[in-house]
């Protein structure tokens, strides 16, 4: 559902905005990047399954060989506590790309995670139905001081 208005997103509370991707490098080696692509899909799965884990919510897409995720979380702890256990899918598929492919070059992969905390953080969404932030929190018309970016950081 589009929304017409200008719209901004906030979410109570400190977050965590976790960007994690994949870039193809040898598009011929199928079997060295479809395992990678095949582990993210696992791992969103056990982590919508189980919302206590911290994942809110997670956007992605793709640019040419490059595919990124943006994942929301509750907090870095349970990112980080979700990262090294070993009882999770993530280990495992961590342990396997080190072991199988990462010598070959055939893939890359990459993160960046950033904390955010209240008023470090602004957005703004038109004629767009809700996405990112805007689905991991809640949106809100863009009027009074959200009117520019400094009035919306002021949240």
């Amino acid at each position: 559902m589009m929304i017409k208005e200008r719209m901004t997103a906030h979410l109570e509370g400190d977050f965590v905005v976790f960007l994690i991707g994949m870039r193809i490098n040898n598009f011929w080696k199928i079997h060295k990047w479809l395992p990678v692509v095949a582990a993210m899909g696992k791992m969103l799965k056990e982590l919508y399954t189980n919302p206590n884990l911290g994942l809110i919510h997670h956007e992605g897409g793709g640019l040419a060989r490059t595919l990124i995720i943006v994942q929301y979380w509750r907090s870095m702890d349970q990112l980080l506590d979700y990262a090294k256990n070993k009882d999770s899918e993530h280990l495992p598929a961590w342990r396997n790309f080190n072991k199988r492919v990462s010598e070959s070059g055939a893939v890359g992969i990459w993160h960046e995670t950033y904390s955010i905390s209240p008023g470090k953080y602004e957005n703004i969404y038109s004629n767009m139905p809700p996405f990112g932030l805007g689905k991991a929190g809640f949106l809100q018309e863009v009027r009074g001081k959200r009117e520019t970016a400094i009035g919306r950081l002021d949240n």
